[in-house]
């Protein structure tokens, strides 16, 4: 998962092809709880690229995209937001699975 360190940058990477953007933060627990199985989220959805996004180091992108609970997911296909699973509960493995697949079906 790479990671995005500007606003700038995340304006820049949601623009091109299927991008998965996680808003996430060190100190989370619930991030840390999901954090062993990104590894297989990624490489079952690889057609989407998977970024973190830091809440103590871009406060004001989690506020302009009203992200107030950590870990939320929003979801891009060139430029356009697809979906989110934005809420302040924790996240299991198939919640997530079960999210991205749901997207691909809203496009059928």
């Amino acid at each position: 998962m790479k990671t995005i360190e500007r606003i700038e940058q995340y304006n820049e990477a949601i623009q091109h092809g299927k991008v998965i953007m996680m808003f996430t933060a060190d100190w989370c627990r619930d991030c840390q709880f999901i954090k062993p199985v990104l590894p297989e989220i990624e490489a079952q959805f690889s057609d989407y690229t998977f970024y973190a996004v830091d809440r103590d180091q871009l406060l004001d992108l989690f506020a302009e995209h009203n992200v107030f609970g950590i870990p939320s997911f929003i979801v891009y296909e060139n430029g356009q937001e697809k979906g989110r699973f934005v809420s302040k509960d924790r996240k299991t493995k198939e919640e997530i699975v079960a999210f991205i697949q749901s997207l691909g079906e809203r496009d059928e």
